[in-house]
């Protein structure tokens, strides 16, 4: 359990992470996400309960926290101090130099200095750095940011192949529906809802919830004399997790009527992508790509909102 005064982050909240396990957590800003994955590290107390860790797990954690440096250091050393290779799964390894071009560092980057880098190159010189030192149990906090679309998609390929457990907090529904086999929902209050499947079909299973809640109503007629009919309503409704007014009704029809639009256009640009090579055709792609992305964002959260 966890709190914040009278802010109720977790409570009574338990559950094992199995060895190959891809939990993705979803919610508001502000539920408690980032703190489970700070409490389950030991970088932030809890208020009761306890955290059993296996003897062998190796965090591995990528946040926002931008990358530490020496501002002379180049590159391929700055990888090198971890080990001159990488173990793969099949036993064999790669070294320093193929990882890094396996995350698209050419090797002219790879010896130039850190400092040299664009803040891009920075972030996903970050995440390779993390995943370099091979831990067993990742632990990403919205990973997508600051992330090019190249290299999105070198992370998806590593992670699919991961023989870790993985945690990933992210508002990225796209990039956790590749990933992800299991959702934990922060719906407030200290409330977490387990759920197997991806974040679609999370989503899915809320609609159907929903559905489910609306109340039923049946038309009685009551005779009073011959001659005068009255008809009373009698409404059965069944326990619902929030009435909406009428303007947030509409709003929630308009985004489930929009988003599949925005998902359609979304995947027959992620197709143009995959075959395109013109590098200008490219960046203008990227940037609709991005635009899709952020707007179909901002409608699931506030489609989380309005399911609460």
């Amino acid at each position: 359990s966890k709190s914040f005064g009278n802010n109720v982050l977790l409570k009574d909240f338990s559950y094992s992470i199995q060895r190959g396990e891809k939990v993705g957590i979803v919610g508001k800003n502000g539920a408690g996400k980032s703190t489970l994955l700070n409490i389950i590290q030991g970088f932030e107390p809890k208020d009761s309960g306890e955290i059993e860790t296996g003897e062998t797990i190796k965090f591995g954690y990528f946040a926002q926290k931008g990358l530490q440096y020496k501002e002379d250091e180049r590159v391929i050393d700055f990888i090198k101090e971890i080990g001159e290779n990488f173990p793969l799964a099949n036993g064999k390894t790669i070294s320093a130099s193929q990882f890094l071009r396996l995350f698209l560092f050419d090797d002219q980057t790879q010896y130039s200095p850190i400092s040299k880098l664009s803040g891009g190159e920075k972030r996903r010189l970050h995440l390779m750095y993390i995943l370099y030192q091979n831990p067993n149990f990742l632990i990403f906090d919205e990973p997508t940011n600051d992330l090019d679309l190249p290299t999105l998609t070198v992370l998806e390929n590593f992670l699919q192949n991961f023989q870790g457990s993985l945690i990933i907090v992210s508002h990225d529904r796209y990039f956790m529906d590749r990933i992800v086999d299991h959702v934990l929902a922060f719906e407030g209050e200290g409330k977490i809802k387990e759920f197997v499947g991806n974040f679609s079909e999370y989503r899915e299973h809320l609609k159907s919830e929903d559905k489910n809640s609306k109340p039923e109503t049946l038309k009685v007629e009551k005779v009073e004399t011959p001659k005068e009919v009255e008809t009373q309503t009698i409404t059965a409704t069944q326990p619902t997790k929030k009435k909406l007014s009428f303007k947030e009704q509409r709003e929630l029809e308009t985004i489930e009527k929009e988003m599949p639009k925005l998902e359609e256009k979304r995947a027959e640009i992620l197709e143009q992508l995959n075959n395109e090579s013109d590098y200008d055709k490219i960046s203008k792609l990227s940037s609709q790509l991005e635009t899709i992305s952020e707007k179909l964002e901002e409608f699931e959260m506030r489609w989380l909102e309005l399911q609460e």
